[in-house]
């Protein structure tokens, strides 16, 4: 496994920030550990987070679109969204329908709406790579999805550099 060559930001102070977790509840304990990281990330950051479970991946999209929309009607929209959830290859191309989708329809619904939002869907090839991306102890990637979604919080309040 190669490590990272970049270094992430750093910890955005975003008091106030309401952050939408989706997740595509496939594999429950894996699922709870990606939440557990994003969710300390984003409370250690001041925000605060609401968490929607749909069945799979490729209902996250969507689902993150319907949220969105029903808080910014009740007068209280996020700030961001974080997707989580695990896709692992198996005997069939479901596989590669379920991951490749389930990504070009969040780039499609983060570009069209302008929305900050972490992709944090781990695509492995077997349980023992999707708990060493999931573990907080290891690679942490519930975390690294959160804070990309707090770095486009950051962006999105802050504007145009000057």
């Amino acid at each position: 496994m190669s490590e990272p060559r970049r270094v992430l930001p750093a910890q955005h102070a975003l008091p106030g920030a309401r952050i939408l977790i989706v997740e595509g509840r496939f594999y429950d304990d894996i699922n709870d550990e990606l939440i557990a990281g994003a969710r300390e990330t984003i409370e250690a950051a001041g925000g605060s987070v609401d968490v929607v479970t749909v069945p799979g991946c490729l209902e996250i999209p969507v689902a993150i679109a319907i949220t969105l929309d029903a808080a910014a009607g009740a007068g209280r929209p996020y700030d961001g969204a974080v997707a989580l959830g695990c896709v692992i290859r198996g005997e069939t191309t479901h596989y590669e329908i379920v991951s490749g989708e389930s990504a070009r329809a969040l780039m499609d619904l983060t570009l069209a709406r302008q929305l900050a939002l972490g992709n944090g869907i781990l695509t492995v090839e077997n349980e023992a790579q999707a708990w060493a991306r999931a573990r907080r102890s290891e690679m942490n990637k519930g975390a690294d999805a959160a804070r990309a979604a707090l770095t486009l919080v950051k962006l999105k309040r802050d504007g145009a550099p000057r």
